[in-house]
Parts: C-alpha cells; structure tokens; sequence
C-alpha cells in the first residue's frame, strides 16, 4: 500500500523528474530510474513512495536525532506559528529565540554565552569567520583574517564556508573564492604512514604531528595574519577521523600561543551525535566559537547557530559598535520552540545517556565487519562511523577512481538502499560508508545494519 492513500504517485514522481533540482545530485543518473522518495518517517525507519521500509542509518542528513514522527515536535511547531509565526531579530527579539538562547549557553563548555542564530550549518560557519575578521580589526590587529582548516573537511556552500572546506571537487567550478583560507593535514590515523611519511607513529605521536603542522602553517603564514583554526569534533568527510588522543589539547595551546580563534564546526557532533550536547566535550577542550546545526531541532525545522565566547562580544558592547551581519530566517519563533521541544525531549528520554551506553556496542557491532577482506578500517564515535573499504587490507591499497566509481556509483549506493538501509557511500576522500542513525536506536538496529553491509559487502567484493 502507498503512503498517503490518496498520493498520485504518477504525479509526483513526474514532478520529480520535470521541475525538482535536488542537492549533490547526479541528475542524469535518474534519466532512465526513478526518484526515490521518501513519503513518511517512523522512529529509525522511513517510508518510499510504493510503502517500502528503509532503515535510516544517516538520520536523514546527520540531523533527526529523535527519530521520525515525533509528535511533540510537530505539536510545537503548531503552537508557536498560531502564536508568533514570524518575527526577525533585527533590533528585536522574541521570547523563543532569547530562551533557547539561554538554553544552549548553560550547556555550552566555557564562558561560551552568545548565541547569533542562522537557519543551517553553513551559515553559522560563514558568521564565524565574518566574527573573527571583525574581531580582530575592532582590537587592533586588523591583518588578522586567514583561516586554516584540515584536508579532505566539508565546512558548507556559502562563498565563505565553500573556502574553508577542503575538498577540490565541490570547490573548483565555483572559483575564485574567498582568499585566505589555508589546508593541513587532517586526523586519519589510518593513513598516518603515507600523510607524514613516517612509518608506525602511534595515535598520540600522530595526533602531536598532525597538531603541530598547524603551528607551522600558522607560522608560514605569518601570525599577524591568521584569525582562526577551523575543526570539527570528529570530521566529517573522508569518513569520520576522531581526534588522536590529545590533539585537541595541542591544538588549543597553539591557539593561545598565536592568538588564534579555535572555532569547533559541530553542525554535526553537537546534539548527542558523540554522546555530549556539544563535541568539544567529548574530547576535553574548549573552543572560542560553536558552530551548529542540524540535530538542535533533530530536523522538524531549519535552524543553526554561531555560539560564542564572551571576550568575542566584548568589542560590540559600544553603543556605535553592531555586528552588520544577519539572516532573514535567523532564530526563527518556530525553529526555535521546536529546538526547545527538542532539548525538553533529550532530557526526558535521556538520549545522551543512551548514546554513550551503547557506543561500545554498536562499535563492536561495526567491527564485527572486520572478518570481510573489503573492510580496511571501522572508526568514529557515538553514533558516528565511518568504514574505509580497501582492496587489500594487508597493504591498505585504495581504490583508483574509475574503481570507487563502479563500486560506489555503480553498485554499492543503490545495493544498499534496494536491500533497506539508507546510509552514505562516498568517495570525497577515499571510499568509505558512512553511518549515524537517529539516537533512539539500540542493539537492534545496530544488527540490522550490520546484516545488511555484510551482504552488500560481500557481493561488491565478489564483483571486483
């Protein structure tokens, strides 16, 4: 049975094909298919078109932390756009936007208390930068501008955040960009050999090296020049590199040293994804500036944010002095009591207790995947995992691209998803499959995943 009962599925998938222009989309690989779409969520699982069942491994897009069809959620939203629909924080403020506001900044690490709203990730990263530019000027370091951000890290679209992210492919069709923006190595320890050229360095010794080269860009570069150092908690594209063990705290020192903003890009690791409210807590640091999105409202409505330090606003304080930046959309009334339904909910259900109970197990549920000669490494955190797929584990030999095509494009992305798991196939670094379903999943789920990659897995090997 097709969900809802009276959808013109004819209609809709026509209107699909004619008129819709999807994200990150290989249009002409639906030239002679159809679109898949998604009618309805419940809990972990979502719903095609023709009333198939999917399991969501990606929570949509990082993003539904709660899982599908949560009531309350949309209850809030109703209650608050009968209230107040609409109204900007230009020069005014609603009552939402201030209490979630309040809300994020008990919860934020350190003196992190000033919450600038946008409506998605890309914003809050393309406000951080713009902060830390007028920042500096309004102190008296003016050629303070540059950003340095790690290889192979996706920091969003927008012309800003498109400079900050380190990925060639999405960038080079859209220059010039934004100057100023500057790559190191990132965190993936598993390539640790050929990154530094040093063969056996341990996670600490690698985390140390991997830190430091930082500390030399931003020497390259001139201090006087660089205004911040771009990370995520865990990062994201190449396939969920964690942090080597102390890392982070390396990275703050050198931070501090250089008078350096260390701006942490949770738009995915904040809101439970690692088993914390924010990333930095996970792994014991503190940044000057939050970045956020995605799970704040686990979806059920677009919002994301820029948090702060204090001695940031400081400079703003004067009666002449505004930060000349903002979004039409920002902290919207609606957004913003469903993100407070949301974090209501967290602690209700507990969901940040329930991620770190059972990270180990969905660790050891992943790497049970280890006895497949396709499976090069399992790695991430909380509900957060990345596979690298090899061609021989014993070297770690990679994929060539025409290979990762046939094997991600050609087979492995639609294998998945035929067999029920809507999880991520990617190759921005090398291959990988990507993992991080809604919260409330459990053991349950953990094996459902597990069953389906195994199978998929295996029949991609026997094609090579």
């Amino acid at each position: 049975m097709t969900y809802p009962e009276d959808t013109d599925v004819a209609s809709v998938m026509k209107a699909a094909q004619d008129n819709l222009w999807m994200h990150f989309t290989r249009h002409g690989s639906y030239a002679d298919a159809e679109v898949p779409m998604i009618v309805r969520g419940e809990g972990a699982y979502v719903y095609d078109i023709h009333g198939k069942r999917y399991l969501d491994g990606l929570a949509g897009l990082f993003v539904v932390q709660a899982g599908h069809g949560r009531s309350e959620l949309a209850e809030a939203a109703a209650k608050q756009a009968q209230e107040l629909a609409f109204f900007p924080l230009w020069s005014y403020a609603h009552p939402k936007a201030a209490e979630l506001a309040q809300r994020l900044a008990e919860q934020t690490p350190g003196d992190l208390n000033r919450v600038f709203f946008t409506t998605g990730g890309g914003e809050a990263v393309e406000t951080a930068w713009k902060l830390a530019k007028q920042y500096f000027k309004m102190t008296g370091k003016p050629l303070k501008h540059k950003v340095i951000s790690r290889q192979i890290a996706y920091h969003g679209t927008p012309q800003g955040a498109l400079s900050i992210t380190g990925i060639p492919l999405f960038k080079q069709m859209f220059e010039p960009l934004v100057p100023g923006s500057v790559r190191v190595p990132n965190t993936n320890h598993y390539r640790a050999d050929e990154i530094t050229g040093v063969a056996g360095m341990t996670p600490e010794q690698y985390g140390y090296w991997a830190a430091e080269r930082v500390a030399r860009a931003i020497e390259m570069e001139g201090p006087d020049t660089v205004a911040a150092v771009f990370v995520e908690p865990v990062q994201n594209a190449g396939g969920c590199f964690p942090p080597p063990p102390g890392y982070f705290q390396r990275l703050r020192e050198i931070c501090d040293e250089y008078d350096v903003l260390l701006v942490s890009d949770e738009v995915i690791c904040a809101f439970g994804r690692l088993g914390t409210m924010f990333g930095g807590q996970k792994f014991d640091y503190v940044p000057d500036i939050i970045t956020c999105a995605k799970g704040m409202t686990s979806g059920y409505s677009p919002i994301g944010a820029m948090i702060a330090s204090e001695r940031l606003f400081e400079p703003f304080k004067q009666p002449t002095e505004m930060f000349a930046h903002g979004y039409t959309f920002g902290g919207h009334p609606v957004s913003a009591a469903v993100a407070l339904a949301n974090l209501d909910l967290f602690e209700r259900e507990d969901l940040l207790g329930h991620v770190t109970r059972n990270e180990p197990v969905f660790r050891a549920t992943l790497e049970r995947l280890h006895d497949l000669p396709i499976v090069g490494d399992v790695r991430g955190s909380g509900f957060f995992w990345g596979i690298e797929l090899v061609k021989d584990k014993a070297t770690k030999e990679t994929f060539t691209a025409d290979e990762s095509e046939r094997m991600l494009r050609g087979f492995l992305s639609k294998a998945l998803y035929d067999a029920g798991l809507y999880c991520r196939a990617d190759d921005r670094g090398d291959p990988v499959i990507q993992l991080a379903p809604p919260l409330i999943c459990g053991p349950k789920e953990f094996d459902e995943i597990e069953s389906i990659l195994r199978s998929v897995l295996t029949e991609a090997w026997n094609r090579l």
